[in-house]
């Protein structure tokens, strides 16, 4: 199994550089981040630089979307780092939540971001690509490769990222929901004629190394408020006991009373109030080293192939330090 860090770009974006660097030499082999230009510094100027004082760290966005640039400049963007850096980068892509609603726009269609996947990998592998109907190709790169790994948590995204995606992201560690949602992207994979097994699997959330059981679920509660705008959105189309999304996703939200942006991923969050313990508990990782790592072996068992770790609490040094001293090689032993 791979390990990955994902980060928001606060400033100083030096000290996101520092977080990537640490991770590295911890073991971890992904570096990512959030991808909202209205809440954070814009990630693809500081990605030059986490690959500039990295070795071997792949670097991309969780997620980024469609709607917030033209499709050729993302693969523009993405096809530069390769060329400055070696195919480090890897395009992490969803329909858009924070991106899209800060800015007073809805989330891109299933429909548009499926289009997109196939676009953007086209361009920055050095492909032509149709764009809003014109045939274009972007004539200097050679030799590019960009995985693109789609986020999703509804019937249809898991089918749409079974179909077009080279990996799967899923943002909790549930481990029911890890099962159902993996088996859906691997049958639609089979179903679409693909090699189910050629799709890389990551599930992301917090994870929190400590005996205070109590402080970690304070500090990762936050994860449950956001999962859940994911969740909402899945009830208002499908609604609240639908036989396409397991009622162990849905139940939890049923106190939720909206959700304000400006607390997005941060502990503390006071949209994150209804989440209860118990949902904290089954979507991260809290506790000591050997839980994390029991976890760690059940998500490896079904099919997981990188845990990345959600770092928006107290101890960010102090987990990516544990997790290279004690759980990595834990897992791995």
């Amino acid at each position: 199994m791979d390990f990955g860090l994902v980060l928001q770009t606060d400033p100083p974006a030096s000290q996101v550089v520092s977080l990537m660097k640490r991770a590295e030499r911890n073991g971890f082999r992904y570096g990512w981040t959030f991808d909202s230009a209205v809440l954070w510094q814009e990630p693809f100027v500081i990605y030059s630089q986490i690959l500039a004082n990295t070795q071997k760290l792949h670097i991309g966005p969780m997620v980024t979307n469609p709607g917030t640039r033209t499709w050729e400049v993302t693969a523009s963007t993405f096809a530069t780092l390769n060329d400055m850096y070696g195919n480090r980068t890897v395009c992490g892509i969803g329909r858009g939540d924070s991106a899209m609603r800060v800015a007073g726009r809805k989330p891109n269609t299933l429909a548009r971001l499926g289009e997109a996947i196939d676009v953007i990998r086209d361009l920055a592998e050095g492909r032509e690509a149709v764009v809003d109907g014109n045939p274009i190709r972007i004539p200097w790169i050679k030799n590019g490769k960009l995985p693109v790994w789609m986020a999703a948590y509804g019937p249809k995204a898991l089918a749409l990222a079974g179909e077009k995606a080279d990996g799967f992201i899923l943002q909790l560690a549930d481990l029911y929901l890890t099962e159902w949602m993996v088996k859906a992207v691997r049958e639609a994979a089979t179903a679409a004629g693909r090699d189910p097994a050629a799709i890389t699997i990551c599930v992301a959330a917090p994870a929190y190394v400590g005996d205070d059981l109590s402080h970690a679920r304070d500090q990762c509660r936050w994860f449950g408020g956001m999962v859940g705008n994911h969740v909402a959105d899945l009830v208002g189309r499908y609604g609240e006991h639908s036989s396409m999304v397991p009622d162990a996703l849905t139940e939890y939200i049923k106190s939720r009373e909206g959700y304000d942006y400006s607390h997005h991923g941060r502990a503390g969050n006071p949209s994150a109030d209804f989440v209860p313990d118990e949902i904290v508990d089954r979507f991260c990782l809290l506790g000591p080293a050997e839980a994390h790592i029991e976890k760690l072996r059940a998500l490896r068992d079904l099919g997981v192939d990188q845990f990345a770790v959600y770092a928006m609490h107290d101890a960010r040094e102090a987990t990516i330090d544990a997790y290279g001293r004690q759980v990595i090689p834990g897992l791995r032993g």
